[in-house]
C-alpha cells in the first residue's frame, strides 16, 4: 500500500478522487505515506522469534535490499561472539578444585591446594564446578531413524518394559553402544534404596516389588539382540532380604538355557556384605562378576551412601572369586573427585591383592546441580597414565579414559574375546 502510495499519481488513484477527500488532505496523506516508508528503512533487517531451542528469521525487507557489506558485518559479529563465549564458558581447566578436607585449614585468597599442609580435597554438592568442559568430551550422536539399531533396541526394551542403565543413569555413550546393538539391562525396577550422591537413579525407602517376569522378558530381549556379550545391572534392594541375588541368578539361568554361549557379565551391589547372597550369583553360571568400589578410600563416605564401604565392597570380590576360581572379576573408579594419584595407584594396589582381573576408569560428570560437583577434570594423559600403571600391577584388562564406564561396548568386545581366548587355550592345554 505504501509503495502504491509513492509510485503512482494520488489523482489517479480512485481512493484520491472521491469527493470525500480535498486536495489538502491528499498532500497529507501522501506525506503519511513517505514517513511510513522512511521509518521501515530505519528497521533492522529481520525479526527473531524463538521456536524451541533454534530460532526462525523472519525477513521485512526483500534479501537483495541488504548490503554485501552488512552482511560481513553481521558474520564478523557472529564470529566475535562465537570465540567470545568459548572464552566465558571456558575449557575446565580452571575453576573447581574442591573443598579442604573436614578440619583442615580453609584456603586464603592467595593460598593454593597445593600450599595445604595435606593437599587433600573432597568434593560437595553445591561446590564450585570449572569453568566449561574440555574439549575431549565428544560422543557420537545416535541415529533416531526407523529401522536403526538404536532404535530397534529402544523399542524392544519398551516392548517388554524393561530398564536400562543407559537411560536411568543418564550415560554419555548410550548413542554407540545402542547403536552397537546391545544396552546394560537394569533389573530390580527402576528405583534404589540408596542415596549416593553421585548417582541419578531414582531413590524410594520402599521401591516397588521386583517383576517376577523380568528375567524371562530379558532372556527374550537379548536373544532378539543376537549379541555374543550382556551386561546384567541393578540398582541396590535392601528391601529384599537377599538383596536381589536370587533374582539375579534366575535371569543368568535362563540366559545360559537360551543361548548356552552367551557372555554374561553382572555389575551388582554390595549385598549389605551378605555373602550368601555373593556365593548365590557367583555360582549361578555368569562370567564376570563386577562390583563398583567408586572410589578411593579417603572419599567413600563423601560420595557413596552410607551402608557402602570401601571394605565392603572389597569383600564382596574377594568372596566372588574365592567360591568359584575360574571366575572373573571387575571394578570401575570414577575421577575428578578430588582423589590424589597416590590414591589411586593405591587402590588398583588393594585391588590386585585380592585378584580382581579387570578395572576401569572413568571421568566423574555431574548429572545434575543437585549431586556432586566435579572437583577438576582429568586429561586424557593421565588416564593412560594409570592404564599403563595398572597393566603393570598385572590386571588382565585396564579400560581408562575419559567416557569410559562401568558397562563400556569397547571394553565388552575386549573382555568377550579375552576370555573365549584364555577358555579356549585352557581346554587346550
Amino acid at each position: 500500500v505504501v509503495l502504491n502510495l509513492l509510485l503512482e499519481d494520488p489523482k489517479e488513484h480512485s481512493y484520491y478522487n472521491s469527493s470525500s477527500l480535498n486536495s489538502s488532505k491528499m498532500s497529507l496523506f501522501r506525506g503519511i505515506a513517505i514517513s511510513t516508508w522512511m521509518a521501515l528503512l530505519l528497521v533492522p533487517t529481520s525479526l527473531a522469534f524463538s521456536s524451541g531451542s533454534g530460532r526462525r528469521m523472519v525477513s521485512l525487507i526483500p534479501h537483495s535490499m541488504v548490503s554485501s557489506s552488512s552482511e560481513t558485518a553481521s558474520a564478523s559479529t557472529d564470529l566475535e561472539n562465537e570465540q567470545s563465549y568459548s572464552i566465558r564458558r571456558g575449557d575446565g581447566m580452571t575453576g573447581g578444585g574442591g573443598l579442604p578436607m573436614p578440619g583442615t585449614k580453609s584456603l586464603s585468597d592467595t593460598e593454593t591446594i597445593d600450599q595445604e599442609e595435606d593437599g587433600l580435597v573432597r568434593p560437595k554438592v553445591g561446590a564450585e564446578m570449572p569453568n566449561g568442559r574440555p574439549s575431549w568430551f565428544r560422543v557420537p550422536a545416535p541415529s533416531l531413524a526407523a529401522g536403526s539399531r538404536y532404535t530397534e533396541v529402544k523399542e524392544s526394551l519398551a516392548d517388554l518394559n524393561l530398564h536400562t542403565v543407559c537411560e536411568e543413569a543418564q550415560c554419555p555413550n548410550i548413542g554407540e553402544c545402542w547403536s552397537g546393538g546391545t544396552g546394560t539391562i537394569m533389573l530390580l525396577g527402576d528405583t534404589c534404596t540408596r542415596g549416593c550422591m553421585f548417582c541419578a537413579v531414582n531413590t524410594a525407602a520402599t521401591p516397588p516389588p521386583p517383576d517376577p517376569f523380568e528375567p524371562f522378558k530379558t532372556a527374550e530381549a537379548v536373544t532378539k539382540w543376537g549379541v555374543d556379550y550382556i551386561v546384567l545391572t541393578s540398582v541396590d534392594r535392601d528391601d529384599i532380604s537377599d538383596g536381589g541375588s536370587g533374582h539375579f541368578a534366575h535371569t543368568v539361568e535362563l540366559l545360559k538355557h537360551s543361548k548356552p554361549e552367551l557372555l554374561v557379565e553382572c555389575l551388582v551391589s554390595d549385598f549389605r556384605g551378605d555373602l550368601d547372597s555373593v556365593t548365590k550369583l557367583a555360582l549361578s553360571g555368569l562370567d564376570v562378576y563386577a562390583h563398583n568400589v567408586e572410589t578411593v578410600r579417603r572419599l567413600q563416605k563423601f560420595v557413596r551412601d552410607a551402608r557402602a564401604g570401601y571394605d565392603q565392597s572389597l569383600s564382596t570380590l574377594e568372596h566372588a572369586k574365592k567360591v568359584k576360581p575360574g571366575l572373573y572379576t571387575k571394578t570401575s573408579i570414577m575421577l575428578g573427585l578430588g582423589e590424589t594419584d597416590e590414591e589411586v595407584i593405591q587402590t588398583m594396589k588393594d585391588l590386585r591383592a585380592i585378584d580382581v582381573d579387570v578395572v576401569t576408569f572413568g571421568q566423574y560428570l555431574r548429572p545434575t546441580e543437585n549431586h556432586l560437583s566435579v572437583v577438576d577434570y582429568v586429561t586424557p594423559a593421565k588416564f593412560d597414565h594409570f592404564r599403563e600403571v595398572g597393566e603393570e600391577l598385572g590386571f588382565k584388562y585396564v579400560a581408562s579414559g575419559p567416557m569410559v564406564r562401568s558397562s563400556y561396548k569397547a571394553g565388552e568386545f575386549y573382555l568377550e574375546h579375552m576370555i573365549k581366548k584364555e577358555r579356549t587355550e585352557g581346554n587346550e592345554s
